[in-house]
């Protein structure tokens, strides 16, 4: 008998340990090929950060990972992509300043991570740089994952001048 993922929100993770999954890369080949942007607001615990992982396999060309699943021989994974994934459950967010400096840290690692100059000192303008050099490396478009994009709020209820400047 298989294992049950709880907890589990890495789908590399999930394949290779053999945990039940129950295969949605249908839904996820219809989202890929029908859609450009997407919000997903679920409750806690629907499988929202596996679903984005789950994406950030498929854009990364991933293949293998992906045997016996609907999207197997379905996607075209001669094509990859760049992609941003940003987890905001992982970004410092213990006030405004912390937030702004981890983001910061997050699109320097970034670029880095893609061996690409940015000029802009703005973290808003740092970010479309990013975006923008990581295309022009690449010559494609660039897949951008944001997970938990509510975390650095929703944590501070209970000091809601955080949560604000958060």
């Amino acid at each position: 008998m298989k294992k049950l993922p709880i907890g589990v929100a890495t789908f590399s993770e999930l394949i290779e340990n053999n945990y039940t999954y129950i295969d949605k890369t249908a839904h996820i080949h219809r989202m890929v090929n029908e859609g450009k942007i997407y919000f997903l607001s679920r409750p806690r615990r629907f499988g929202k950060s596996l679903l984005a992982n789950t994406l950030k396999n498929l854009f990364k060309g991933n293949k293998e990972l992906f045997k016996g699943l609907y999207i197997y021989d379905k996607y075209d994974w001669t094509q990859n992509y760049p992609v941003i994934y940003l987890d905001f459950a992982t970004i410092g967010h213990e006030n405004p300043e912390t937030l702004k400096t981890s983001l910061n840290d997050f699109i320097n690692m970034t670029k880095m991570e893609h061996s690409i100059e940015l000029v802009s000192e703005n973290l808003t303008s740092k970010f479309t740089e990013l975006i923008i050099r990581i295309h022009e490396k690449y010559g494609k478009k660039v897949v951008i994952l944001i997970d938990e994009y509510d975390k650095a709020i929703s944590s501070h209820l209970d000091d809601i001048e955080i949560a604000k400047g958060n």
